[in-house]
C-alpha cells in the first residue's frame, strides 16, 4: 500500500505539475527520445534544448544520423561534451539500420545491446517512446529515492546502486509508466533539487524519511571528493599565408576522440624546435595567446595556446585522414573540440578586427 500511494502521488503530481512540452515529447517518436536521453546523460534540460533542435534539424530521421558522417556528427555535438555519447550515437544508428531494418527496436534486450545505451536509458526510451513499463535510475531519480527512503551510502557503491533498483523497480507504474518515469525525472529536477529542495512543493513530504530527519541536504551520499590532477600543455596554432590553421584529429578513445583539435606540444619541450621536428614545417615567428583551463570529469587541463606563422607553399599535409589545413575564413562542419573552436573563432574574430 505504501509503494501504490508513493506512485500515485507521483503520477497525481506530473498530472498537475510536470513537464509535458519539451521537444521531444511531441509525437513520442523512439528515434527522438532516443537522442533527447543521450544528450540527456550528464547535461541538464535548459541546456540540451538547443543542441537538440539543431541537431534533429540536421538528423531527422534515424537513416539521416545512420548514414551521415562521423565527422558532421561530432561537428553538431560540439560542445555537449562527453563526446563518447555522439559517437556510440552514431555507431548505434549505423546497428539499427543494419541489423534492425532501421526500425528502433522495442524489445528491452535489443535497446541496451545498442552502444552507448545502458538499463536506465534503455527503460526510458521503452517506457516514454512505447510506455512500457520498465524502471529508470537516473540522477534525478537516484536523489528522490535516496532521501525518501534514507538510502545510506554513495550511489555509485554497487550494494548502494542495488537497492535503489529495487525501489525503482517495485515503484514504477505498470498501467502509466511514461507519466510515471517523466515525474520522477522532474520531481527530482524541480523540486528534489540536489542542492536547495523544495520540501514545501514535494508531494511525498509526508513520508520522506530525509524530510523528517532533517537530512535533505545529506542525502544522497555524495561521491568521494578528491582533488583533480593537473595537466599541461602547448597548443601549437600553426597557421600559414592562405590563413588557414593546422588540425589534427584525435584517437577515437580518449579525451575529445575523434574530434579535430590543435597539435599539443609538451611543456618541456621547445615549440619551434617541435614543431620543426615532429610537423616538419619551419617556423618563422611565434607569439603567445591567453592560458586557459578547461576540466575533464578526471584531470584539469592546462592550455597554453601559441600561435606559430609557418610557411606551407603547397597546402601541403602529412595524412588527410590525421592533419588538414582549415581555413578559418571559411569552416567547415567538421566536429571541433569546444575550446579549440572558441580559440580559433578568437582569432579570427581579431584578425577581421585587424583587417577591417
Amino acid at each position: 500500500m505504501r509503494m501504490q500511494s508513493f506512485t500515485s502521488r507521483v503520477l497525481a503530481w506530473y498530472v498537475a505539475h510536470g513537464r509535458k512540452e519539451l521537444p521531444w515529447q511531441r509525437d513520442r517518436e523512439p528515434y527522438a527520445i532516443w537522442v533527447s536521453e543521450i544528450m540527456l546523460q550528464q547535461t541538464q534540460v535548459t541546456t540540451v534544448i538547443p543542441y537538440y533542435q539543431r541537431f534533429m534539424q540536421r538528423f531527422p530521421k534515424l537513416l539521416d544520423l545512420a548514414n551521415a558522417d562521423l565527422d558532421e556528427v561530432l561537428h553538431h555535438w560540439s560542445g555537449l561534451g562527453y563526446y563518447a555519447r555522439a559517437r556510440n550515437l552514431h555507431a548505434a544508428a549505423q546497428q539499427v539500420r543494419d541489423g534492425f531494418d532501421g526500425q528502433f527496436p522495442e524489445r528491452f534486450e535489443d535497446v541496451q545491446s545498442l552502444p552507448g545505451i545502458g538499463r536506465s536509458t534503455a527503460g526510458a526510451i521503452l517506457s516514454f517512446a512505447m510506455n512500457q513499463p520498465h524502471p529508470i535510475l537516473d540522477g534525478n531519480v537516484k536523489r528522490v529515492l535516496a532521501r525518501h527512503f534514507a538510502v545510506e551510502g554513495w550511489p555509485g557503491q554497487s550494494a548502494v546502486l542495488k537497492r535503489l533498483w529495487e525501489l525503482s523497480d517495485a515503484l514504477t507504474s505498470e498501467t502509466n509508466p511514461a507519466a510515471y518515469n517523466q515525474g520522477m525525472m522532474d520531481l527530482g529536477a524541480m523540486i528534489c533539487r540536489r542542492g536547495l529542495p523544495n520540501c514545501a512543493e514535494c508531494p511525498l513530504q509526508s513520508s520522506c524519511q530525509a524530510h523528517a530527519e532533517g537530512r535533505e541536504k545529506v542525502l544522497p551520499t555524495p561521491k568521494p571528493r578528491k582533488k583533480l590532477p593537473i595537466k599541461s600543455s602547448y597548443l601549437l596554432v600553426l597557421r600559414d599565408q592562405h590563413d588557414a590553421v593546422l588540425l589534427e584529429r584525435r584517437p577515437l578513445m580518449g579525451v575529445w576522440g575523434g574530434l579535430w583539435s590543435l597539435p599539443e606540444c609538451p611543456m618541456d619541450a621547445d615549440p619551434m624546435t617541435w614543431c620543426r621536428e615532429k610537423l616538419a614545417y619551419e617556423p618563422l615567428d611565434m607569439m603567445r595567446l591567453p592560458q586557459r583551463r578547461h576540466t575533464f570529469s578526471h584531470y584539469h587541463f592546462e592550455m597554453l595556446p601559441l600561435e606559430i606563422a609557418v610557411n606551407n607553399p603547397s597546402n601541403r599535409v602529412m595524412d588527410e585522414g590525421v592533419r588538414v589545413w582549415y581555413k578559418l575564413s571559411d569552416p567547415d562542419t567538421r566536429g571541433l573540440a569546444a575550446p579549440v573552436a572558441r580559440i580559433l573563432n578568437e582569432i579570427e574574430i581579431s584578425s577581421t578586427g585587424e583587417n577591417g
